[in-house]
């Protein structure tokens, strides 16, 4: 009896506490910014794909007559792939019809429709996109649209709670909530872009959608998920708004986007290279190699020096440059303080221009194939300058002794036996000689190991 007292004694004086903190209640929030967020269906039509591998030539008289034949009895048509269908998030951001999206919602789609929170149905035109934020600006004919109110992200701090707004898996005006994990976070093959992470649901669907933070202001918008599953599986990453503003202006005023570029290749700063460098702390950015006649190599900028400063503003991290020169309009001049031997130097760069990604990806190719049964195409700078390498080609096809070494399309060959390759004609003619066996130095994904090749 006694315990029984003591026990009812104990449940009385919780009872009594003053009461806890309550969960927010996000029913007015989601009741008020879900008429500005849209649902985004996109068609991709069937692409040709040739039957066989031979295509007859122009001056045939065969060709003169193919069009004319039945399906069935031309050996040149070209089969279709069948028409592939895409869903994707966005919001209003202007009454006359802008919406935010990501650009690979409507990357290489032939139709995009948007469906309003009033089911109302509208084609949109892409008024441009840019893979490397992974921002699109997409615009639909239609006036007084209710439009999102655009938040501060930098006003945001780890453990606020943020709710997003979207169509994961095609369920539209799904409202899911989280906090902030994290600001400022990089993610692989992602240096322009400083990630909010949360761990707000977030599915295929969601991709393009804004996240609010609990003012109803738009802080961020949906864009990358990590996941071993293919769905949710608690961290989710959202484009700062601001980011994602400045590309969509740029977008509208030109469909395109302007970035600054160095021509230098950095690295991360560790407490031993600090040390070794005579820095007090890991800091900055490291200057590994320095493309020879880039903007960096003009300032008098060494491969060794570490950038601690760009026009006035610290880097905490080596990832902190490529986003501020990216930001920096190409032609102008800006200021670097550097470490070098010991000491600060304040150096002065008129910044270059990031090729733009169409011309990256225009390089000249060769279908000839050489004695290792390699189809090669040469690499641009840029793409050189994002596999961190100086020379090297890219594999298109490998057959015959190349096939049988292991190598695959979509490697990257950097030498033969210990002479560096730039082109298909120098890997021809390194190849096509009377050796019976060759090494080549082979990069797939981030290493590089040498494969012996017995030459047919």
């Amino acid at each position: 009896m006694h315990r029984w007292f003591a026990f009812m004694s104990l449940s009385l004086g919780l009872l009594a506490l003053p009461a806890q903190a309550q969960l927010p209640d996000f029913t007015d929030l989601a009741e008020r910014q879900s008429p500005a967020v849209v649902n985004i269906t996109t068609l991709q039509e069937g692409r040709p794909v040739l039957r066989g591998k031979r295509r007859l030539e122009p001056e045939e008289m065969f060709d003169f007559f193919r069009r004319m034949l039945p399906p069935d009895l031309d050996p040149n048509r070209a089969e279709r792939t069948p028409p592939r269908h895409g869903q994707g998030s966005g919001f209003i951001i202007s009454a006359d019809g802008y919406i935010l999206t990501n650009a690979h919602v409507v990357d290489e789609v032939d139709e995009v429709v948007v469906k309003l929170h009033d089911k109302r149905e509208f084609r949109a035109k892409v008024v441009g996109k840019d893979a490397r934020t992974d921002v699109a600006l997409i615009k639909i004919n239609a006036d007084n649209l209710p439009r999102v109110t655009i938040g501060n992200p930098d006003a945001l701090r780890v453990g606020e709670w943020v709710l997003a707004v979207g169509a994961p898996f095609g369920f539209e005006n799904s409202v899911t909530a989280g906090i902030v994990s994290a600001k400022g976070r990089t993610l692989p093959q992602e240096n322009y872009v400083p990630f909010i992470q949360t761990d707000v649901a977030v599915n295929p669907g969601n991709s393009g959608g804004p996240l609010f933070n609990m003012r109803g202001e738009v802080v961020g918008m949906n864009s990358q998920i990590f996941s071993r599953s293919g769905g949710y599986m608690g961290l989710s990453f959202a484009i700062p708004i601001d980011v994602a503003m400045d590309i969509a202006g740029q977008l509208k005023a030109s469909g395109r986007v302007e970035r600054g570029r160095l021509g230098v290749m950095i690295q991360e700063v560790t407490a031993d290279l600090a040390e070794s460098f005579g820095l007090k702390k890991a800091e900055g950015a490291l200057v590994a190699e320095v493309e020879a006649g880039g903007p960096a190599d003009k300032a008098g900028i060494q491969a060794s020096d570490i950038i601690l400063q760009y026009n006035g503003q610290p880097i905490r991290q080596s990832i902190d440059l490529p986003r501020m020169v990216g930001a920096t309009k190409p032609g102008s001049v800006a200021r670097l303080t550097t470490w070098r031997k010991g000491g600060q130097r304040e150096v002065s760069v008129k910044v270059g221009s990031m090729p733009e990604e169409d011309r990256v990806a225009q390089v000249p190719q060769t279908q000839e194939k050489n004695r290792a049964g390699l189809v090669v195409s040469a690499l641009g700078d840029a793409q050189k300058q994002a596999l961190k390498i100086s020379a090297g080609v890219l594999v298109e096809e490998a057959t015959g002794a190349a096939a049988r070494a292991g190598i695959e399309a979509g490697d990257v060959i950097l030498a033969v036996n210990n002479q560096e390759v730039n082109s298909a004609a120098e890997l021809a003619r390194l190849v096509d000689g009377k050796r019976q066996r060759v090494a080549l130095l082979v990069k797939r994904g981030d290493s590089a190991h040498y494969v012996s090749l017995r030459l047919d």
